[in-house]
């Protein structure tokens, strides 16, 4: 968006017609009225962030009215160089409305930029209709942005500069915007995690059926790991928007290593020593941080999100591969890398996840769309990552051979239903098979999902 310098007379003229719009809508619907401002301070009255702040305002109120049953009988956004404006007819009790506005308004310090009228209808002693002040409702005037004292009493007496309340009201937006889509984003990630133990069947895997080939974990030991995540996830997004620009985004990935261990701690410590989530501390962890870089991130852009996880890992195979020999190679997954090429997650998250952009994003979205239930949609997308990476976690169960016939196998199958996922369970539970790096990857689908929609 384009920011442009209004001057008074523009602002003059931008008033008026806000009074004559709102006694239009007073006098058509005969019911309050909700008109949504913001506070901005000095020429310049929109730009990018003050709009994700404007936005976040109606966001707020629709909750605050939907909690309380009111009814939107009208709704008008407008988007102009002199501010967003917000027109709200609603079929709820004005003093009630204006409680639940000053709510809003007096919550933290972004309520602090809203400016939220609530107008009554026209009557013979007002025939223009009349605000509802605050006092009314037995609250006090609203305080200066920066002292706190009264704002009137600061506006009338110039008391701070046009530059200083720019300044104050720039920190506002972009802090309190960065925290609520950090921890938005950490919801969804929690939520991913939820949703990928909850998808049943799932063949091999822990669900809320059975523990598939696992049997030193089950469906509540998932719950404890997922529990004690949240923070980390919030801490990776935070990492990514803190990031200067300037710099390469692979410097992230030591940053995240670190916190990445203390997440790992805390998800042994909540599952008395079991491995629930270590692929998925890594995945989740390093996509979390990608969005972040992406502040404010465009929900749809998942494929520049991808990119940045590539970027943020490019150097990683190199790194952690350098010096690897066989002697040396403690794990399954550095014995595949040296005798295969084989590099797994590793691979697949420094090439930007190209199983999930191609294959199982889609197909969760198909699925979703076409009706199915988050457990058919879920298994599906699982079983559509697992045919299309090589899944370490199988190979190290089995081998190689056995891998790739059962990526074969599921690749003929004409249709996904239930029948097949308990059948592929039992066979998978008999061979002690179990696709973990494929449900690792299915919470990443869910996660994007998330953000997408």
């Amino acid at each position: 968006m384009e920011t442009i310098e209004i001057s008074l007379p523009q602002m003059l003229d931008a008033r008026e017609r806000r009074a004559h719009h709102q006694l239009e809508l007073l006098h058509q619907y005969q019911k309050p009225l909700l008109c949504f401002t913001m506070n901005i301070a000095g020429p310049i009255k929109n730009s990018n962030l003050i709009l994700r702040g404007f936005l976040t305002g109606v966001e707020d109120m629709k909750l605050q009215l939907k909690k309380n049953h009111a009814k939107i009988l009208f709704e008008e956004i407008l988007q102009d160089p002199t501010g967003n404006e917000g027109y709200f007819v609603i079929d709820f009790d004005a003093f009630a409305l204006k409680s639940l506005t000053c709510e809003l308004e007096d919550f933290d310090e972004l309520g602090r930029l809203y400016d939220m009228d609530v107008l009554l209808p026209p009557e013979s002693n007002h025939p223009f209709g009349r605000k509802i002040d605050r006092q009314e409702i037995g609250l006090s005037g609203r305080h200066c942005l920066i002292c706190k004292r009264p704002a009137k009493e600061c506006s009338s007496r110039r008391k701070h500069s046009i530059e200083e309340l720019q300044t104050y009201t720039t920190d506002i937006l972009s802090r309190i915007l960065r925290e609520r889509e950090a921890k938005r984003i950490a919801n969804f990630a929690l939520r991913s995690l939820l949703y990928e133990v909850s998808v049943s069947p799932k063949p091999g895997l822990v669900d809320r059926f059975d523990c598939g080939s696992h049997k030193d974990m089950d469906f509540f030991t998932f719950l404890n790991s997922s529990s004690v995540l949240w923070p980390y996830f919030y801490q990776c997004v935070c990492l990514g928007q803190t990031h200067p620009k300037s710099h390469p985004l692979n410097e992230l990935l030591p940053k995240l290593r670190i916190h990445g261990k203390q997440a790992e701690n805390e998800m042994l410590l909540a599952t008395d020593g079991i491995n629930t989530h270590k692929g998925a501390i890594f995945t989740l962890g390093i996509l979390c941080a990608a969005i972040g870089t992406q502040f404010p991130v465009d929900t749809s852009d998942v494929d520049t999100i991808l990119e940045s996880c590539a970027q943020i890992t490019k150097n990683l195979i190199k790194d952690d591969y350098r010096d690897l020999t066989m002697q040396k190679a403690t794990t399954v997954g550095q014995r595949l890398y040296l005798e295969y090429g084989i590099t797994g997650v590793r691979g697949e998250i420094a090439n930007g996840l190209p199983v999930v952009k191609t294959f199982g994003l889609p197909t969760l979205k198909k699925a979703l769309d076409d009706g199915d239930g988050f457990d058919l949609a879920g298994a599906k997308t699982l079983l559509s990552i697992l045919t299309h990476m090589v899944d370490t976690n199988m190979i190290a169960r089995s081998d190689v051979k056995t891998a790739k016939e059962y990526q074969n196998d599921i690749r003929l199958q004409h249709k996904i239903n239930i029948d097949l996922l308990h059948q592929l369970n039992q066979e998978f539970i008999e061979k002690n098979l179990s696709p973990g790096g494929s449900a690792d990857l299915l919470a990443v689908c869910f996660l994007l999902y998330f953000l997408m929609h």
